[in-house]
This record gives structure tokens, sequence and C-alpha cells, in this order.
């Protein structure tokens, strides 16, 4: 395989996430990738500054990611306050280590005001989804890095066994 995979830390077991929890992926496949040093691990929050356990964000009004990226939307807290600018952050960062480790393909998870790629929370905080995809998912894409959701290890993985 040319190139690494940038993953969200939480799906291999890293307890980074909103509420202090990982969300831990097993899979031969992602197995393998980590025995060969082909996993580049990063969680977005984190990088950009958020600590653990921290108020759950939601990108508002239903938007999604490039909408965020475009200024056209807002990354918000639970407690009403905007993290907009730390999520950008996060995205560009993800973006950089992305580019330093020539990662073409991102496995994160779906769900997330960053990560998610197929679904995101609409922004009311009453567990209502919708299709979208969080900030960095958004500019990863932008960037033609190709991003997976961890339920798609299968397709990540027929997708590598292709030519590029």
């Amino acid at each position: 395989m040319s190139g690494k995979i940038l993953v969200s830390a939480c799906l291999l077991g890293r307890p980074v996430r909103y509420n202090g929890s990982a969300k831990t992926v097993t899979h031969p496949a992602l197995e393998q990738w980590q025995r060969e040093g082909q996993l580049v691990s990063i969680c977005p929050e984190l990088t950009a500054g958020f600590s653990v356990p921290r108020p759950p964000a939601e990108i508002a009004a239903g938007q999604s990611g490039d909408a965020v990226l475009s200024d056209a939307a807002r990354v918000i807290e639970a407690t009403g306050a905007d993290v907009t600018d730390l999520y950008i952050a996060g995205a560009r960062a993800a973006l950089a280590l992305a580019r330093e480790h020539d990662c073409r393909f991102a496995l994160l998870i779906d769900g997330s005001p960053s990560c998610g790629s197929g679904f995101i929370y609409d922004g009311a905080f009453a567990g209502r989804k919708h299709v979208g995809a969080g900030v960095t998912a958004a500019l990863l894409r932008q960037h033609g890095i190709e991003v997976f959701a961890e339920t798609e290890i299968d397709a990540l993985q027929a997708r590598l066994s292709r030519k590029p």
C-alpha cells in the first residue's frame, strides 16, 4: 500500500471522545494495517486543544462541515459556546498530518461534528441525525483524501486493493 491511512484515535481504543470514551473497532483489516504501521492516528478535537471530557458539540441548524468551512455555519456546544474556530483548527491539523504521511485515505468515526462522513447530528442536541460530513471529513475530501466511516472498512479494504 502506498501512503498511509489517517484514522480517528477513538477507533483505535483511545478514550478521547467528548464523554471520555473510545469507540474501539475490531476488524481483521484494521488490525493488519496497524501491525504493518499503515495507520496514522489523530483526534482533531484534542489536537485543537479540547479536553476530555468536554461538552458535546453539533453543527448548528442542520448544516454540515462544508458550510462551516465556507463560514456559513457554526459548531456549537450543548452549553451554547461557539467552538467553530477550534473545529476548523483541528481539521487543518488533521489535513497537515495526512499530507505529512501521504495519507490518501481516512477512516473516521461517523456522527462526529469533526469526523462524521456519512451522517452527523442536526444541531438540536435531540439525537437526530442527517446526511452530512463533519468539519475534518469535509476538509479532507476537499483536498482529495477519500474518507470512509468505521462501518465501511470492507469498502476501504476493497478500494485499497485497486490501483490508484
